[in-house]
């Protein structure tokens, strides 16, 4: 019995041990059978912004060759969306030229991004924008599924053909920020049935601060009056009829609906609340509804005490918002409607800018205010970055042509509205439209605080695009809700045509060097009075830092500059410093005068301004005229001659631009050198007269 106990017992282990040895062989098999597929890492190419991709968080891989300059990079280790993702790897040093894999992480939106260079790419600074991102060495965490193929913004991207989709993620948070829940929704243009989606945005905590609920981030205490109750908001896509695009309606509450076009991104509430991919980008064109809607009705004549022709320059770039463009759209129907347009008043066109302007409408698309307010409505955002003076310099030679509608007739101005700053210069585009005889009014609207002018690319901008800085020409508006209130200050100072004298004048262009001859025979008494003589001719002249400059050098055998172009900007202050200088006494070498002022006065003066030389002697040079002479002819510089007492007249007429004789001026005696100033006046604007325009 035992023996049938035992072997039973040794049957029963010997099939447990074949059922483990098969239950281990099995699992191994399956375990096989699950093998997860070998992750693919998109590829991107190196003009790819960080923007325009949805996901969070993704691994990718980059070409070589992203080290050119026009793969344009904004920020230094945070860097804005708008970059180039693999310039951005780059210039960290993530990366070399020869490309590779990169880790991507979104995080919040910066103020201020500071540019630099490193590693071949120089970073560019930027005030503020919506989405930020890092980028660091492709070394997946444990745990984290990436992305084998991206989701673009871009409805031309192979994620866009599959109709409407809708992606949802926690915005990543950086050190001293809040991140909140992002709902992102994307429709897409379709034919198919109808879907909806209903989407719930939860309150932010206390501690969340104000930077999901602006359209760009903002320091502490910049625009708090823009916070908003959040609520639930649905969307409805309804199905689309024969010859309709399907539409989106809001509801909010019972009673408040919007309808918004399929294909077009949809904001979350009245608070604008950033999207990630949602950087408007430039079409490039103005879609063909904007280019007229003139009305059937008889059109009004206009207001014929304010005929200008007007353009309004207004800023379009993402970081504005929709809910600042709404109400920067709204300000120009009221200027519009306070204008009274019409063809025998003021006209009036528009042109907006981000990264690239474009003409909206011309001067003759509308000739009546409510045809404007009209067109005004249909205008949409372009989005991109606020590159003031690229526009500046395309209203300049594009905008006031015949073609156009210009007048000729009606004083050209031009209105330009900026949030916050530029991110471009302006000053030298200002300058060039001014000389153009284009009147450039600003409006600031929530200008940098104390903590972000370091972040400014222009100090002073608009001091520095406008010709005068009394307050006629810039605006300061502390908040957009201010904005309705510059309405009517902004149409009297337009239509103000007696004191539109920003055009470029023989009064306000021009580069005057003066060159005093000090020698011995002149003597103190003589001297004081050539210092009152150039005194007299400077009072003459619109003096600032965009108008017309003054400078001085006085010479003998040796040169001194008494001051330069820059060194005075007002005419007090230019009148006190001819007052001061000193007199020198020596002999005369005029020609090493000539040549003197040509490098320390005319080689720093700025482009396209007309170069003035008045030279004062009183006798022969003790050296030869005739070369420096034509160097400063052959360099554009103009040159009066002055003589007086024992000045040479043959050696005058040399000096003098051709013709002499409108060049060169003789006096007998040093008292006489006041009767001469009125006729240099008349000269001088005579030939700026003649001269064609810039």
């Amino acid at each position: 019995m035992e023996i049938v106990v035992l072997t039973m017992k040794a049957s029963v282990i010997e099939m447990f041990l074949v059922l483990l040895v098969t239950g281990i062989h099995s699992n191994k098999e399956t375990t096989k059978k699950v093998k997860r597929p070998k992750f693919t890492v998109p590829q991107i190419n190196c003009d790819v912004k960080a923007g325009k991709i949805i996901n969070p968080e993704f691994v990718v891989k980059c070409p070589a060759g992203c080290q050119d300059p026009r793969y344009h990079v904004y920020g230094t280790d945070i860097y804005a969306s708008y970059s180039s993702v693999c310039g951005a790897a780059v210039h960290s040093g993530v990366l070399d030229n020869s490309g590779g894999k990169i880790l991507v992480r979104k995080v919040a939106g910066q103020s201020g991004y500071k540019g630099s260079y490193s590693n071949g790419v120089q970073s560019l600074s930027l005030p503020r924008w919506r989405e930020s991102f890092i980028v660091s060495e492709a070394k997946p965490q444990k745990g984290v599924t990436y992305p084998s193929a991206l989701t673009y913004s871009s409805s031309k991207s192979p994620a866009a053909k599959a109709g409407e989709t809708t992606k949802a993620y926690q915005k990543p948070s950086v050190p001293g920020t809040t991140a909140q829940p992002v709902t992102l929704i994307r429709v897409l243009r379709t034919t198919t049935a109808e879907a909806t989606h209903t989407t719930t945005l939860s309150k932010p905590s206390p501690s969340a601060g104000s930077s999901t609920s602006s359209p760009r981030p903002q320091p502490m205490g910049q625009r708090s009056q823009e916070l908003e109750l959040w609520s639930t908001t649905v969307y409805t896509s309804s199905p689309s009829s024969a010859g309709t695009n399907p539409g989106i309606q809001r509801r909010d509450s019972p009673g408040a609906a919007f309808q918004k076009p399929a294909g077009a991104y949809v904001s979350l509430g009245e608070t604008d609340l950033w999207k990630p991919g949602s950087v408007l980008l430039n079409a490039g064109f103005v879609p063909k509804e904007e280019l007229s809607t003139q009305s059937s009705e008889p059109v009004s004549q206009g207001d014929p005490s304010c005929k200008i022709d007007l353009s309004f320059l207004i800023d379009g770039s993402a970081s504005i918002g929709k809910r600042r463009f709404r109400i920067q759209k709204q300000f120009l129907a009221d200027v519009a409607q306070a204008l009274h347009i019409g063809p025998a008043g003021p006209l009036m066109g528009v042109v907006q800018y981000g990264d690239n302007p474009a003409t909206h409408f011309n001067l003759k698309t509308h000739v009546s205010s409510q045809d404007l307010k009209t067109a005004i409505e249909k205008i949409t955002q372009r989005g991109g970055l606020s590159n003031v003076g690229r526009a500046i310099s395309f209203v300049t030679k594009n905008f006031f042509s015949k073609v156009n509608g210009n007048r000729g007739g009606a004083p050209n101005v031009a209105v330009v509205i900026v949030d916050g700053w530029p991110t471009d210069k302006v000053e030298e585009a200002s300058r060039l439209a001014r000389e153009s005889g284009i009147n450039i009014f600003f409006i600031t609207i929530e200008s940098a605080v104390e903590n972000e002018k370091q972040y400014v690319i222009e100090p002073n901008f608009a001091n520095k695009a406008v010709c005068r800085t009394n307050g006629f020409y810039s605006l300061n508006v502390q908040s957009w809700f201010s904005l309705h209130k510059t309405v009517q200050p902004l149409v009297k100072r337009v239509c103000d045509t007696e004191r539109l004298a920003c055009s470029k004048t023989c009064f306000n262009s021009a580069d005057i060097g003066f060159v005093i001859d000090g020698s011995s025979s002149v003597g103190t008494s003589n001297f004081r009075t050539v210092l009152q003589f150039v005194a007299n001719l400077s009072k003459e002249f619109e003096i600032s830092d965009t108008d017309t400059r003054i400078g001085a050098v006085q010479y003998t055998y040796e040169q001194r500059l008494e001051f330069g172009f820059d060194d005075y900007n007002t005419k007090p202050d230019i009148l006190n410093a001819i007052k001061r200088v000193g007199y020198w006494s020596g002999g005369t070498s005029t020609g090493a005068a000539i040549n003197y002022a040509l490098e320390q006065l005319f080689k720093k003066s700025k482009p396209n301004k007309r170069k003035l030389m008045i030279l004062i002697t009183d006798g022969r040079s003790y050296d030869d005229v005739r070369i420096p002479a034509m160097v400063a002819h052959h360099k554009g510089v103009i040159t009066y001659a002055i003589g007086v007492a024992w000045a040479a007249q043959d050696e005058l007429e040399v000096i003098a631009t051709h013709p002499a004789k409108d060049h060169s001026f003789f006096v007998d005696e040093f008292d006489n050198l006041y009767k001469s100033v009125p006729k240099i006046i008349q000269n001088i604007c005579t030939e700026f007269n003649s001269q064609p325009r810039n």
